[in-house]
């Protein structure tokens, strides 16, 4: 992720975390918050950033993370879409999501879960539309703005779930550069 990157997805998420429930931060990021983020979860989970057709503007960025700690957890991963306002129902999260899911795919992954606050039927909507089921609620999990915040569980398929996990999953640094270009081709 160029720190340019890093700027424009602090343009995306700074309103979303000061003026809504959407994300349980309190505090916006700044941009080396961000990139600090980015560059501790690269070698593991992508992330990715979709731009203009003149690289200048960020449109939406999308990443992964753990899922949980524990060690049986190691094939989940959680995954987060925003998109700049001015591009939402237009794909972008769409186009974002499923290069981050064959990416994950491709290191081994098999799961991934994604967590929306309640109420917020566009981002449900959205993230079913790529594949996300409902998995379940956490109930009164999260407080910010002077009330509880319900939210929803969801998950998805990354690849076939064999019996056992023939390997673990690699790190993104070890996927093939061909690979890697497939993934992220629209």
């Amino acid at each position: 992720m160029h720190s340019r990157d890093a700027v424009g997805i602090v343009a995306i998420y700074a309103p979303i975390v000061a003026e809504t429930t959407i994300s349980f931060e309190v505090t916006p990021p700044d941009a080396a918050t961000i990139a600090q983020r980015a560059h501790t979860l690269w070698p593991t989970y992508p992330w990715i950033v979709a731009t203009d057709d003149a690289d200048t503007q960020v449109l939406g960025y999308a990443y992964a993370g753990p899922f949980r700690t524990r060690a049986a957890y190691r094939w989940s991963v959680e995954s987060t879409v925003y998109v700049a306002e001015h591009t939402r129902r237009k794909g972008v999260a769409r186009t974002l999501y499923e290069a981050l899911f064959r990416l994950l795919g491709a290191q081994g992954y098999r799961r991934a879960f994604a967590v929306v606050t309640l109420p917020n039927e566009p981002s449900l909507a959205a993230h079913r539309a790529v594949g996300f089921t409902d998995a379940g609620t956490w109930r009164a999990c999260g407080w910010k703005f002077g009330a509880w915040h319900d939210v929803a569980l969801l998950e998805r398929p990354l690849g076939s779930e064999p019996e056992a996990p023939a390997d673990e999953p690699i790190p993104l640094s070890a996927v093939p550069p061909e690979t890697i270009a497939a993934a992220l081709e629209r």
